[in-house]
């Protein structure tokens, strides 16, 4: 039986307790600090879901202290609790598209707008409490501000994107083709049209890695030590506001 698209993310409940457990846990700290958080960006069909959690997994074990791993279905959850209804997110794209037709702004483009800047002001608050790992979203284009924000972009060539999809989710080689064009196409024309970036711009990232190329262990290994080859500078340099 083929395995749906959710299933290639981890489970929501479990992150959102994690994100919690967090919060509690740097509130209790007499002085906050900064600490870092990751963005990840994937093109559609690469192993974005698994390098995080590695990634999440390694940096807790370098700091000693929990992180968590953000995605859209987590933040879909978030916007759910804050009464903002899932239709709304998954037609922002498709929405700004379609006014821009038309030449038009009625309300309900403004309802998507209020629905799109809330759960981008929730994506940053994650990024600035940090021991985050961002995935998609436009966590790079949304966070480029953020002193304390390391961005990442994980690709590989349609091909491989559409052959790791077919075994990941167990459906023919046809059907993969069709969901790795169309998921990439929206995750594209969101960016641009929600955030106005070129996805593949490389001034958005630290790194960028290929995934055919590299391993799930390899990227995330490659991702964290430059974070910890980086991060006292970095964190100086916010400090001193420069």
């Amino acid at each position: 039986m083929a395995r749906s698209l959710i299933s290639l993310s981890p489970r929501v409940e479990q992150r959102l307790q994690a994100w919690e457990n967090i919060h509690r846990l740097l509130g209790a700290q007499p002085v906050p600090r900064l600490r870092p958080t990751i963005t990840l960006s994937r093109q559609f069909g690469c192993e974005g879901y698994p390098v995080a959690e590695r990634v999440q997994a390694l940096m807790a074990e370098a700091t000693g202290e929990p992180w968590n791993v953000y995605d859209k279905v987590l933040l879909e959850a978030v916007a759910r609790d804050q009464g903002i209804a899932l239709e709304t997110l998954q037609r922002l794209g498709e929405t700004a598209r379609s006014l821009e037709k038309l030449g038009v702004r009625p309300r309900q483009y403004h309802q998507h707008a209020e629905a799109f800047r809330a759960v981008a002001e929730k994506l940053q608050d994650f990024a600035a409490v940090g021991n985050a790992v961002i995935v998609g979203r436009g966590g790079a284009a949304l966070c480029r501000q953020q002193p304390n924000c390391f961005h990442f972009r994980v690709t590989a060539r349609e091909a491989w994107r559409v052959e790791t999809i077919a075994r990941r989710l167990e459906v023919p080689l046809d059907e993969a083709r069709g969901l790795v064009e169309a998921n990439q196409s929206l995750r594209e024309q969101f960016l641009r049209e929600q955030l106005h970036v070129d996805p593949g711009d490389p001034a958005l990232f630290d790194a960028s890695f290929d995934n055919e190329r590299g391993s799930v262990e390899a990227i995330a290994q490659a991702m964290v030590a430059y974070v910890r080859a980086t991060w006292t500078s970095r964190a100086s340099r916010a400090s001193r506001g420069t």
